[in-house]
């Protein structure tokens, strides 16, 4: 990892401190100059093999690194081991610690200021030898890290129990213990000015198509930001339509689902500090899936996955299509439905317009609350909202029943979603439709359904359509969205990922 990353990237703008030059000569008091004003800088000078030798020192940042490591397999031998003390000169000395004379997995002789400096950031430290204007930097980093744990958003019955966590580097490794496979390739890039932040892309050789790799190396090399710290950070440069509400990378905090999805032809990538992993290309109909489905019997996963297009269309068109009925068409009521919405009416102040909208408001305000509570607090506001409130304002007249019985099964059928990010871009399509009835009926609805439908079949994924295979395959290609075939049927991998490698079985 290079500090001049950080600061001059790929498009020549430079954005250093005024007061440090990196490129200065690699020696102990050019590196304190460097990490200037940090507490947590620490150095500390070496007799290497217990012979006085002036400008050797170890330089690292505490709480980045172990202290244990660098202890026991740094200092220790520097300072006890005689070869280094019979070495004539600086240059000889390096070439025994790079040879074994430090134990460590993994050492870099570096050059420059702006390499040494890099690496100790990223949980490195640094020998540097002053009279060679050299360092050899070794991974020293800290386990004090969050454990392996269960998914809490991805739960499964019959699946693998482990969840990615923050670091890269376990993340990968959970990964590899899912393809034991020499052709699955880790590339790393950096993302973040200030940050530094790690990223690697994950891929299987001769499976993946290249295009897709080259095209997601591209725009994850030409991200110009201060700090990657949230997802949104990687998402929103990433994706083809950034400005579209639907949700275009696949993500997943379930290692197996990940390496699943990599078999199929798909490109992930990683990012250090996400315990998440990313997937692309996603189109609509994979955000509908979950991994649990393969778990399952084939008929037994294909009564959930109708359910949840059902509820998609109920969650989005319900609301809006009692206010343009109630509104426009009356006519389209049966009698005896009438009757009771008339009769659950006539006490009601409000229009249903004004009604349907308060309540889909007071929902969203609800739901907004109960995420940002800590749990016992956020289901004891979603009991009392639920039930108490919505209780309460159907026997005050308030709001009808008929509102409420609609918003509150919209609102379940939502709750189906397996993606979160796909529910956030239905409740806002749910809320244009009512606007969009109360203006202008069921014109209102069949407009806005219009406008949707040419609006998802605009968007591309890395060259894939978003609406595939629906908008490719016709209908009876299209059987595989809705129901789950069984796994022997599946013999080769989608077409629309242009794989190299199509079979999937014999």
């Amino acid at each position: 990892m290079s500090i001049n990353s950080i600061f001059k990237r790929r498009g020549g703008r430079t954005h250093p401190r005024e007061d440090v030059r990196y490129d200065m000569p690699v020696n102990e008091k050019n590196l304190q100059e460097v990490f200037a004003d940090c507490g947590d800088f620490e150095t500390r000078q070496v007799w290497l093999g217990g012979r006085q030798i002036s400008g050797v020192s170890v330089c690292w940042l505490d709480g980045v690194v172990s202290g244990t490591s660098i202890s026991e397999d740094v200092i220790r031998p520097l300072s006890t081991n005689p070869n280094l003390a019979r070495a004539g000169s600086a240059a000889e000395c390096m070439a025994l610690i790079e040879r074994g004379a430090v134990y460590s997995y993994s050492v870099k002789r570096r050059g420059t200021m702006d390499e040494v400096a890099g690496d100790v950031v990223q949980g490195c430290c640094a020998i540097v030898f002053d009279s060679a204007a050299q360092a050899l930097t070794f991974e020293v980093k800290t386990s004090n890290t969050r454990s392996i744990s269960e998914p809490t958003v991805e739960k499964t019955v019959k699946g693998a129990k482990d969840a990615f966590v923050e670091t890269l580097r376990t993340n990968t490794s959970l990964v590899r213990r899912k393809l034991h496979d020499p052709e699955l390739k880790v590339v790393q890039t950096t993302v973040g000015r200030k940050s530094a932040t790690q990223v690697a892309v994950l891929y299987v050789n001769g499976i993946a198509n290249e295009e897709i790799i080259q095209e997601l190396q591209k725009r994850l090399d030409g991200i110009d930001i201060d700090a990657l710290t949230c997802s949104g950070d990687l998402e929103q440069y990433v994706t083809d339509a950034p400005r579209s509400p639907f949700p275009q990378l696949l993500h997943t905090e379930r290692p197996d689902k990940f390496a699943a999805e990599l078999l199929s032809g798909r490109v992930g990538f990683i990012a250090d500090g996400l315990p998440i992993g990313f997937l692309t290309p996603a189109p609509m109909a994979h955000f509908m899936r979950v991994n649990e489905d393969r778990s399952q019997h084939f008929m037994a996963a294909s009564m959930p996955t109708i359910l949840r297009w059902l509820s998609l269309v109920i969650t989005i068109l319900l609301p809006a299509s009692l206010v343009a009925i109630s509104m426009y068409h009356q006519e389209m009521i049966p009698f005896r439905l009438m009757v009771s919405m008339i009769d659950a009416k006539q006490k009601v102040p409000f229009t249903a317009s004004i009604e349907m909208l308060s309540m889909l408001v007071a929902f969203e305000l609800i739901q907004e609350a109960g995420a940002r509570l800590p749990n016992p607090v956020g289901d004891t506001l979603s009991i009392i909202g639920a039930l108490i409130v919505g209780q309460a304002a159907v026997e005050a007249r308030v709001v009808s029943p008929v509102a409420v019985i609609v918003v509150a099964t919209a609102g379940i059928c939502g709750f189906t979603q397996p993606s979160q990010d796909m529910l956030a871009a239905l409740r806002i399509i749910r809320i244009v439709m009512v606007l969009m009835a109360i203006a202008l009926g069921m014109f209102g609805i069949m407009l806005t359904l219009v406008l949707m439908v040419w609006h998802l079949c605009s968007i591309e994924t890395f060259g894939v359509s978003y609406t595939e295979p629906l908008s490719e395959k016709g209908v009876w290609g299209s059987l595989n969205v809705f129901l789950q075939f069984p796994l022997w049927r599946e013999k080769y991998r989608p077409v629309s990922l242009r794989t190299y490698d199509r079979r999937r079985q014999k």
